[in-house]
């Protein structure tokens, strides 16, 4: 798929303003915490510009900070949004091991050769549900799932339907000549 086509699945799992206490995120407006928007404005960010966020201002953010630097353009469609989502929600070097480790290469966080090539021979569908498994797993591991999990694990399940659903299906074999 693309940037634009998979940007939606991630607004609608990251959703509006939240300011938890409980969560290290802090203050967060459409999965933008206040830290990421002063890193990307340059300058000290205040909540109420985090507040003020819409998804024009943020596209750019995602596509500079989480698309491009997990390699989402390098993999195929719903393999790119489930590296993507992760990348927003766990960092784009954990994004990047989770996939490699889904198509049997070092998971070292860099997506050289040897990852594009095993990413592109993979089956795309066998790799959204590895890493699906490994995220759920992960998150599983966690000191605050009590508190998160059920979000975490909804965000997977919904991510999840919506990358198979982008799979494009095997051209069908030329018919045979005189068949």
């Amino acid at each position: 798929m693309s940037f634009i086509d998979c940007l939606p699945v991630i607004l609608r799992s990251e959703g509006g303003f939240v300011d938890d206490p409980h969560d290290p995120g802090g203050a967060t407006n459409l999965g933008i915490t206040l830290n990421t928007l002063s890193s990307w404005l340059k300058e000290t960010a205040t909540v109420e510009e985090v507040k003020a966020l819409t998804d024009a201002d943020v596209s750019p953010i995602y596509q500079a900070l989480y698309w491009n630097v997990a390699h989402c353009d390098d993999c195929p469609a719903g393999v790119d949004l489930m590296v993507f989502d992760e990348a927003v929600n766990q960092g784009p070097g954990r994004a990047i091991c989770t996939l490699q480790a889904a198509v049997g290469v070092t998971a070292d966080g860099l997506f050289g050769p040897a990852t594009a090539a095993a990413v592109a021979a993979a089956d795309p569908t066998a790799t959204i549900d590895a890493m699906a498994s490994a995220r759920n797993a992960y998150y599983r591991s966690l000191t605050n799932f009590p508190r998160f999990g059920h979000g975490w694990l909804d965000r997977v399940q919904i991510t999840t339907e919506a990358a198979i659903a982008m799979v494009q299906p095997a051209a069908p074999a030329p018919a045979a000549a005189g068949a």
